[in-house]
């Protein structure tokens, strides 16, 4: 499974984003895609989740209505639309894929290389 993922970059406070992973290598009819982010000095932790076939999404509550995640079933592709972005949003954003979520928490099997999002204020 490869997952590039692109879209990160500079912006100033209130902008928005739209980051983009294509997938390839598998069928992801069943699975699970999701983003997660990582900033300076602090841990991984997801952004948010879709499950494939239903379109079904989970998010983290500090990113609730301000983020969307979505998939483009044709190119095999997750976005995940950033708007109303703040400085504490900033990280290298991760696209992962596979695995299960459970209990509220996602658990992928792959990941992408990161990219990174800056927000100024």
């Amino acid at each position: 499974v490869q997952l590039q993922a692109s879209g990160g970059g500079l912006v100033q406070a209130g902008a928005s984003l739209r980051l983009s992973c294509a997938a390839s290598g598998r069928t992801f009819s069943t699975y699970y895609l999701g983003w997660f982010r990582q900033a300076p000095g602090k841990e991984r932790g997801s952004v948010a989740t879709i499950r494939w076939n239903s379109g079904s999404s989970y998010y983290a509550d500090s990113v609730k209505g301000r983020f969307t995640i979505s998939r483009d079933d044709a190119k095999t592709t997750v976005y995940l639309q950033m708007n109303s972005l703040k400085p504490e949003d900033t990280a290298v954003y991760y696209c992962a894929a596979g695995g299960l979520y459970y209990n509220g928490k996602y658990y992928p099997d792959y990941w992408g290389r990161g990219t990174l999002v800056t927000v100024s204020s």
